[in-house]
């Protein structure tokens, strides 16, 4: 075990990559019986059509597919549609998620267990088109998000944020 066991509904946020292979992350962290993985088993036992929750498992081909753990549980915040987008979806960004948070196992960030759980909320451009910048966007995200989630962002940055407060901008908002 490590020093980082109190993350229970630790979240945090993460981008990798550039659009439109870019990648968004939002992570939840969880301990095994508590309220939060409740709710992230309910997230995974609560599909719906274009968004299925997946438990991120890798392998050469599906008969040697193993977990990753701690348990990953990847959901798509865009329909997964055909073709490219399902691929890299299912394909090269759960394979990055599954590196960034072995990422985090290997920092000692996490433990590698079944008492642990990770939530990964997944956004990917539906015009991404390269399976490779993409896994790598998911990894780098995954990775960042995780960090965060576990160790916080350092006070100078939260100062800092609110200290811009008025002049916030987001690439989604063009306004004044």
């Amino acid at each position: 075990m490590n020093e980082h066991t109190d993350i229970d509904g630790r979240f945090a946020q993460g981008w990798g990559g550039l659009a439109p292979n870019g990648v968004h992350v939002n992570v939840l962290l969880a301990r095994r019986g508590t309220r939060t993985a409740a709710s992230i088993t309910t997230a995974f036992t609560s599909p719906r059509p274009g968004f299925t929750p997946v438990l991120a498992s890798i392998g050469a081909d599906q008969p040697s597919y193993v977990t990753v753990n701690p348990p990953t549980v990847i959901l798509s915040k865009t329909e997964a549609t055909k073709g490219i987008h399902e691929t890299v979806t299912f394909g090269a960004a759960g394979v990055g998620i599954s590196q960034g948070v072995l990422d985090a196992v290997a920092e000692d960030l996490l433990v590698a267990d079944q008492e642990s759980i990770v939530f990964v909320s997944l956004w990917i451009d539906p015009a991404a088109e390269n399976e490779t910048a993409v896994k790598d966007a998911a990894r780098a995200a995954t990775s960042a998000a995780v960090r965060e989630a576990v160790l916080g962002r350092p006070a100078e940055a939260r100062q800092a944020l609110v200290n811009d407060r008025d002049t916030l901008r987001h690439p989604f908002y063009n306004g004044d």
